[in-house]
């Protein structure tokens, strides 16, 4: 009868425990995440692409809990939800290390049709900013061109992002000031070597023996965003040119960028408006998942 009693008690606690850990396990999955946005992570998004299908999952939750609490927001321009997820892509990205990261200085993202100036207006003649962290007034926002956001995506060889850059500097924030040392560098150990690597890639940069984007030299802030699209973009290249740089880059991200994008890259298909939409619908894209 005792060893009766004690089974049922053990029964019950396993099944308790089981049933915690798949709510958890169910409370984790994307179940919302329909297969049409899958897609077209998939087409899109070479990060996403080469993840291996659990790491898929999870960047998939990733994306679903930022379009849950960050507004996307079209300026003089419509947004869709390739629009929607090419910008929760940008955020992720970064943040990929960090598992169940949220960024605390963000609740809108303004797409503009074009480029802009430091006073918002689009198309100026007297700047052409793609890319932009509010502060002030704008606290809170983030200004991104549309076409630029696209093209950071479908040019996977050429070292730039905007989206990822842009939230490159919302990561270096989270200390509380964009300085270009991430919280993750701020130990002497890590620190010394990375102010040392900045003032030596600066100085090879204005001298014009560098591969890295001269706008890096600009500011330190600038040079960890400008480097952080070259480690998501072209990883194995930043760690053959420069591999002590990418070492202290793999540290700040707590992402092995060149190991991951060994895979094959698959072959871009461009999905135009009357095509079948991916989703599997049968209707056109236009009329299915283009919809916003």
């Amino acid at each position: 009868m005792t060893w009766m009693l004690i089974v049922i008690v053990v029964g019950v606690i396993c099944y308790f425990v089981f049933k915690s850990q798949k709510t958890k396990a169910e409370a984790a999955a994307p179940a919302d995440f329909p297969p049409s946005w899958r897609a077209i992570l998939d087409q899109k998004v070479l990060f996403y692409h080469n993840l291996i299908p659990s790491e898929q999952k999870r960047f998939e939750t990733d994306v679903s809990r930022f379009l849950k609490k960050v507004r996307i927001t079209g300026v003089h321009t419509s947004v869709d939800i390739t629009d929607k997820l090419l910008v929760a892509s940008s955020a992720v990205i970064p943040v990929f290390g960090f598992p169940d990261w949220d960024y605390r200085f963000l609740d809108e993202v303004l797409l503009y049709p074009g480029s802009f100036d430091s006073n918002y207006q689009i198309n100026s003649r007297e700047e052409t900013i793609t890319g932009m962290v509010g502060s002030g007034a704008m606290e809170g926002k983030m200004i991104l061109s549309k076409p630029s956001l696209h093209r950071g995506f479908s040019n996977e060889t050429d070292k730039q992002n905007v989206g990822v850059h842009e939230f490159i500097h919302l990561l270096d924030k989270e200390d509380g000031e964009v300085d270009g040392i991430p919280a993750t560098l701020m130990d002497k150990k890590f620190s010394i070597p990375w102010l040392r690597l900045i003032r030596e890639k600066t100085q090879a940069i204005h001298s014009g023996a560098s591969d890295i984007n001269p706008y890096g030299a600009t500011h330190e802030r600038e040079f960890l965003a400008v480097t952080g699209e070259y480690f998501f973009e072209r990883p194995q290249l930043l760690q053959k040119n420069h591999p002590e740089l990418y070492a202290l880059l793999e540290q700040a991200f707590n992402q092995d960028t060149a190991d991951l994008l060994k895979k094959t890259k698959r072959t871009s298909v461009e999905i135009e408006r009357n095509d079948p939409c991916p989703c599997g619908s049968g209707k056109k894209f236009k009329r299915c998942c283009m919809v916003s």
